[in-house]
């Protein structure tokens, strides 16, 4: 017998977010009443971590949950609901969420004038799309927007998940979603480029070089802040950074790749961090803007 207040869930797309929110929620004793899965690889995902859920239309899961959760990307989020709006799938008193970082609840208008509930439960974690996720959900945020008077359900959908709630302005969702791609998304493009350039010079393991420096970089800038801050622009050493430059730039072809163009573009941003924070001596931050300036070929 289900317990009181347990939910039929239907799932939106068996993408990697889906499939483990929908797993997450199927170990709170929610239904999962069915998953939909275009792709081979999200049939797959769909059946080993929902196993014996069925695979079902997207118009079949919103006629039959009292919670859709919609996994789709950003971009595909406002013609599914608008769409499903004009075949009068949405129900009065259902339940709508969606994962996207970017919106809030205002793209769910069509769901709201149906008499459904918006609600937005965006994970700031990065997704593997297996079991282990599951694990990692248990040290994970959600960004929460939804009405005043709903904001209570949205949270409490997330703790059920084993996941912290935190409430996000509908109007802050933006800017709320572009410091998590900022911070996560260009860590990968910064390691990534760091790995190449110790390949280049032979290092064959680059990994293990760089996991130990950005495991405590990480740790001591999360405990820390701008405090953990070091390095050749934070201490003024401008021919140390006009060395890198000259490197990056023979490195990277005169300049026409996009190592040299990170650099520059952090070194510029770091350096006026630093500056800020009384770091740097008079002179030393026009020195790094000049060791910083893009030459001509």
């Amino acid at each position: 017998m289900a317990k009181p207040g347990r939910l039929g869930v239907g799932i939106i797309g068996a993408g990697k977010v889906g499939a483990v929110l929908g797993a997450a929620l199927r170990a709170a004793e929610h239904a999962v009443i069915g998953v939909s899965a275009v792709s081979e690889a999200s049939r797959d995902r769909a059946e080993a971590l929902l196993p014996g859920v069925p695979v079902l239309e997207v118009q079949d899961i919103v006629e039959r949950a009292e919670l859709v959760l919609l996994a789709v990307p950003d971009d595909a989020l406002p013609g599914l609901v608008e769409g499903l709006a004009k075949l009068g799938a949405w129900q009065p008193g259902q339940l709508v969420a969606h994962t996207s970082g970017r919106f809030g609840v205002g793209v769910l208008h069509p769901v709201r004038a149906a008499g459904a509930v918006p609600l937005a439960l965006h994970p700031a974690m990065t997704f593997t799309g297996m079991s282990l996720d599951l694990t990692r959900l248990l040290d994970c945020t959600f960004g929460v927007t939804a009405d005043a008077a709903m904001l209570p359900i949205a949270q409490a959908l997330v703790v059920e998940m084993g996941a912290e709630p935190v409430a996000i302005a509908e109007a802050d969702r933006t800017l709320y979603h572009a410091a998590l791609a900022h911070g996560s998304n260009h860590l990968v493009t910064l390691v990534a480029q760091a790995a190449e350039l110790l390949g280049s010079v032979g290092v064959e393991l680059p990994a293990r070089m760089l996991g130990p420096l950005l495991r405590a970089t990480l740790e001591n800038a999360l405990a820390s802040g701008e405090s953990a801050l070091t390095g050749p622009v934070a201490r003024g050493d401008v021919g140390t950074v006009a060395a890198h430059a000259e490197a990056l730039r023979e490195f990277d072809g005169g300049g026409r790749g996009d190592v040299l163009a990170a650099y520059f573009a952090m070194a510029r941003a770091t350096a006026l961090r630093a500056e800020g924070r009384g770091l740097l001596k008079a002179g030393q931050l026009e020195g790094l803007r000049h060791a910083l300036e893009p030459k001509e070929d």
